[in-house]
């Protein structure tokens, strides 16, 4: 790295997330890495004839964000959906239908994303016959922010082939009515995928829906319409100051896709982990699959070696698996999707194979038995720096609020899916949960006190992608009941969460993550002191450059 700078950044209140030396005033970039972090002299004496120099206008810089828990592929081809968040009522949602449906007189299926549960109010879940009185003539398929329920019209249903249902895996539903037919409402992934892919939507979905390669393999031009949606993933995060993104669901095609936009554009503009994503429809030995990936793919922009499961489904569905019944539907039973002593056996082989596993757990059983899953394999193999994950932890069971720190265990979690915060309603969430379970709902204090390591992220496409409005509920969260304990972190720990912690789940603490000599370049420089701003308004902060790998991926000008 050369002693001259070739980018300088002036005039910034630096948060550099190194606990020996937490602020500075200026930094000085040098072939992708940093050069020095130090005061507007030391920085200045860096700078040669040649030395781009950047004004931060009194604003924040910060490590790059770490996106630790996303889906690329699909949240960027769920971009051009009809966008329903935060709508209300049967009338505003056949208003916005209508309007996005004559648009697109030639799409093979209407798709909307962020239909709330409560859409139609408290006491009332939407039906295809809520649909067909909107769009009668035309497949429609919406889909709820936690992309585990999905509803769908008559002709959806029918060109699907589910109308008159379908045997689905464990975990998994079609709801049917009375009549003997499907009522619209689909539970789980095995349940609406039929409709996706009548919708020429599975492509997008494979790294979730099956973990498999698109059969046939894209065509050239198809390739090439891929990668552009890759494109515009890549481009939606860096503009958001993101530059290191750990997703969540994935495939081999994916990692071709990012390797050939790579390829083509000259480098990506964030660094991306792609896991595998295995089923519980397949055998052990898919677990190699996993492996190969890592072999091939396993630079520091480009990277695979984790291994994705999901446990359970998600609260509102009452498809998360509880260790006690949902206080609002006790008698709901649910179906782990994988048996305790299956995910034990996997987890123990995953792990032999050198792998880290993440596994999406909303409820605290499910919590409950991924972490004794995370026990079996450091008893069978021997313990080593696995750094295997828990993703969400909505809800945790007093018992094992301790066992993150002793296995150490990663709880990935996300603040804008706290309800009541970040636009999500209350209820039905909190009800239920119940208020015997609030005390250990989305407990990140909790667990980070018990010596937990934490990382934060988002879920997009499930929540808004914005790293700043994590960080504002992160701060300003407050209890549900005042006897409950207080959840929020200081604004240093949100921002270490969304930077540093994400470094670490992802093995590159000794190079990313932090504002040091000899880190990436990976920063963001934010339009407003953070520090400065009232709390409630974080959220308002907006990114006015992305730099990763010391070249500019976003600027606001």
């Amino acid at each position: 790295m050369s002693t001259q700078a070739d980018t300088i950044i002036l005039n910034g209140k630096l948060l550099t997330m190194d606990p020996d030396r937490p602020r500075a005033e200026a930094i000085a970039l040098s072939g992708g890495r940093i050069l020095a972090v130090g005061t507007t002299a030391e920085i200045e004496a860096l700078a040669g004839p040649e030395t781009r120099r950047i004004d931060a206008a009194g604003g924040s810089v910060l490590p790059g964000f770490s996106e630790n828990h996303m889906h690329l592929f699909s949240g960027a081809a769920e971009l051009d959906h009809l966008q329903l968040s935060g709508l209300r009522g049967f009338e505003a949602l056949k208003k916005a239908v209508l309007e996005y449906a004559a648009e697109r007189p030639g799409d093979s299926m209407i798709f909307g994303q962020g239909t709330d549960y409560p859409i139609l109010g408290e006491k009332e879940r939407l039906t295809r016959h809520h649909l067909d009185a909107i769009l009668p003539d035309r497949p429609i398929a919406l889909f709820a922010p936690d992309h585990h329920t999905g509803w769908a019209n008559t002709k959806a249903l029918e060109l699907a082939g589910i109308l008159q249902g379908r045997d689905v895996g464990p975990g998994n539903e079609i709801v049917m009515g009375e009549d003997g037919l499907a009522t619209g409402e689909l539970r789980e992934m095995q349940a609406f995928d039929p409709v996706q892919i009548a919708g020429g939507f599975s492509r997008y979905r494979l790294g979730l829906a099956t973990g498999g390669e698109p059969e046939p393999y894209p065509s050239e031009a198809e390739f090439a319409i891929d990668m552009d949606v890759m494109r515009r993933g890549l481009t939606y995060c860096a503009a958001h100051g993101i530059t290191t993104i750990q997703c969540m669901d994935g495939n081999l095609y994916q990692l071709e896709l990012l390797a050939a936009v790579e390829k083509a554009d000259g480098g990506l503009p964030c660094r991306v982990m792609v896991p595998f994503h295995f089923k519980n429809f397949m055998d052990t030995a898919m677990l190699d699959k996993a492996v190969t990936m890592r072999e091939r793919y396993n630079s520091d922009w480009l990277k695979s070696g984790t291994v994705k499961f999901f446990y359970d489904g998600v609260l509102d569905s009452w498809t998360a698996v509880m260790v006690e019944p949902f206080a609002d539907n006790p008698d709901a039973t649910v179906e782990p999707l994988f048996r305790p002593e299956r995910f034990k056996e996997l987890a123990i082989e995953a792990d032999r194979r050198g792998l880290q596993i993440a596994v999406h757990a909303i409820g605290d059983g499910a919590v409950k038995a991924v972490l004794d899953g995370y026990e079996a394999a450091r008893d069978a193999n021997g313990a080593r720096d696995s750094r295997h994950r828990v993703e969400h932890i909505e809800v945790v069971h007093p018992d094992d609020i301790e066992r993150f720190a002793a296995l150490g265990v990663i709880a990935s979690m996300q603040p804008p899916h706290v309800p009541g915060f970040t636009g999500v309603p209350l209820k039905p969430t909190v009800d239920m949960i119940g208020e015997k379970r609030w005390p250990f709902s989305y407990a990140w204090r909790t667990l980070k006190t018990a010596g937990a390591r934490i990382c934060f992220a988002s879920d997009w496409p499930v929540s808004p992608i914005d790293p700043m409005l994590g960080i504002e509920t992160a701060v300003t969260r407050t209890p549900w009941a005042a006897d409950n304990p207080d959840q929020s972190f200081s604004l240093q720990e949100a921002i270490e969460a969304y930077t540093a912690e994400g470094a670490y789940a992802g093995f590159t603490e000794d190079r990313n993550g932090r504002l040091k000599p000899g880190f990436f370049a990976d920063i963001v420089i934010l339009d407003q002191d953070v520090e400065a701003i009232d709390p409630a308004r974080l959220g308002s902060v907006k990114p006015a450059m992305t730099i990763c790998g010391g070249r500019t991926t976003f600027s606001k000008q």
